[in-house]
């Protein structure tokens, strides 16, 4: 597929993904989405992916949903949008290896719910988060009532989407939105150290790590125990864990493949 809005870099198994739509700051109409949809669907195809970093271009993560664009939407219409943002959001959330989210700026209503679907933030200190859809006569359409809880905590998330309140880096980082809070210059650099700790890793345990928690969450703990006992097993039939436990008992650093 032809790409209007994304950039993409791969360099040693890490891929950075760029909204490129800065003189909209990054809004999410139609197209966007069906872009960010292809997108991760071939990323989830390459085997040699270990990791993803995605972020904005210019003043923004991504500073919300295209309201020209869905100003004149009927109900109908507002459903299938609502539709084609979770299903392309589902497929960050899925992806087999890790999202990082690098968010440089804005990040409100489709943005906020976009570095939700990712599975670690990191915020510039310019990073402004928010789900103001209320304010909007709307509510939030891409996750945003169900992800901002999980996350934050059913209080701060009622909060944060009641009374539309936004908050700043160093308040995202109190709650636990965001991992960790660097310079605008950092940033980047920053999101790149971490990718590059995790590509370091076993990639089969990464994928079940990460397949574990994000379907654990979905399930009673019985459940989710037995999700994280078949994971660790099929660990133990891997080349990676052979690899992995020789090396440390050899006092030497792993050949993960």
């Amino acid at each position: 597929m032809d790409y209007q809005y994304l950039l993409l870099e791969k360099e040693n198994g890490i891929a950075t993904v760029t909204i490129n739509k800065p003189k909209s700051l990054n809004a999410l109409n139609s197209q966007v989405l069906d872009e960010l949809n292809a997108m991760f669907t071939e990323l989830d195809q390459d085997e040699d992916l270990k990791v993803v970093i995605l972020t904005g271009e210019g003043k923004a993560f991504v500073a919300g949903a295209d309201i020209s664009e869905m100003s004149t939407l009927t109900s109908e219409e507002g459903f299938a949008f609502g539709q084609k943002g979770m299903d392309t959001f589902m497929k960050v959330e899925r992806l087999h290896v890790p999202v990082i989210a690098a968010v440089n700026g804005f990040a409100l209503g489709g943005g906020c719910e976009l570095s939700l679907a990712c599975d670690i933030r990191i915020a510039s200190e310019k990073a402004l988060f928010g789900q103001p859809e209320v304010g909007l006569g709307i509510t939030p359409g891409f996750g945003g009532t169900q992800r901002l809880p999980r996350t934050v905590g059913v209080g701060i998330a009622k909060e944060m989407i009641l009374a539309a309140v936004n908050i700043k880096a160093d308040r995202a980082y109190e709650i636990g939105l965001v991992n960790k809070v660097v310079a605008p210059e950092e940033l980047m650099a920053e999101a790149k150290k971490l990718a590059e700790t995790i590509a370091s890793k076993s990639p089969v345990a990464v994928k079940y790590a990460k397949n574990a928690i994000n379907a654990g969450l979905q399930a009673d703990i019985d459940t989710a125990m037995d999700i994280e006992k078949s994971k660790f097993g099929l660990c133990f039939a891997t080349d990676d864990q052979t690899e992995g436990m020789a090396a440390f008992l050899e006092k030497r650093a792993p050949e993960f493949k």
